[in-house]
């Protein structure tokens, strides 16, 4: 019998030429940004939400008054990558206008996923309550995961989760049952309980504008778990969309955050 290689299911680097040295690609592009961008108008660096050395975040404000603050949420299986990677995603958001959050939090192995989401909710309420201003949550690949997560019912406060007037998740992971079955779940050490919980495609949504976003040249897996979380929902708010991004694989998808007309761009903005 057939048995599929779900280690090979979650491997977004293959295909991807020079994979090796993406990582240090953005880092290095995100350091470009923050030294020599002309749209920023002002940032601050490294600012605490809570109390963990990662929970810390960087803010970058537009020139002239901001539109309204957007969160992006990294990716990397939620144990590689932090804010200092993903700088260069603020850039299209800040030429539109807006205000743009890029946090870093606690990983893998020290923090289970379910913790990690946890997390994540503490920086909601503390930029909701600092901003005092309507929100819009983007997340890529796991940071998809923890924006989805984050509009589930009673994960957030009413008060709080009422303020998130859209939420953006790019190759997002919303059924994590898979993962039991990889090499990625000796660091992540999901059990079969915290693979349902953490499972967004289970919960209702709250009402809120929602976007499944995926790139058309992505991994099948990765179309599936798109999918799986547009139909689930869908059957539960009349506020969800899904979208395959023509031509974009799971990198090339969030790098058009660099361009201020991208599609992804104009549709977290409108």
């Amino acid at each position: 019998m057939w048995e599929l290689d779900w280690d090979d299911a979650f491997n977004n680097f293959v295909n991807i030429e020079n994979p090796n040295t993406l990582i240090d690609e953005w880092r290095e592009r995100s350091s470009s940004f923050k030294n020599n961008s002309s749209t920023i108008g002002h940032m601050e660096l490294d600012v605490p939400y809570s109390d963990h050395s990662r929970e810390k975040y960087d803010i970058f404000l537009p020139k002239g008054s901001s539109k309204g603050t957007i969160i992006f949420l990294h990716g990397g299986f939620w144990f590689r990558t932090g804010k200092e990677h993903w700088s260069f995603t603020a850039q299209g958001l800040l030429s539109q206008g807006w205000t743009v959050i890029l946090p870093s939090y606690p990983q893998a192995p020290e923090f289970k996923i379910s913790e990690i989401t946890t997390s994540i909710s503490v920086l909601i309420n503390h930029i909701v309550e600092k901003f005092h201003r309507p929100l819009r949550v983007v997340g890529h690949s796991a940071g998809g995961h923890l924006a989805s997560r984050m509009i589930c019912k009673s994960i957030l406060p009413k008060s709080i989760s009422t303020r998130i007037e859209k939420v953006i998740s790019v190759s997002g992971l919303y059924d994590l049952r898979p993962l039991l079955m990889t090499k990625l779940n000796e660091v992540l050490s999901l059990d079969h309980e915290e693979a349902i919980g953490e499972s967004s495609c289970f919960y209702d949504p709250i009402n809120t504008k929602i976007i499944c976003w995926v790139g058309a040249n992505e991994r099948p897996e990765f179309l599936r778990q798109n999918r799986i979380l547009a139909e689930a929902w869908s059957k539960k708010s009349n506020s969800i969309e899904s979208f395959y991004d023509p031509e974009k694989d799971h990198f090339s998808v969030i790098d058009q955050l660099e361009q201020q007309n991208s599609p992804l761009t104009e549709s977290i903005i409108s």
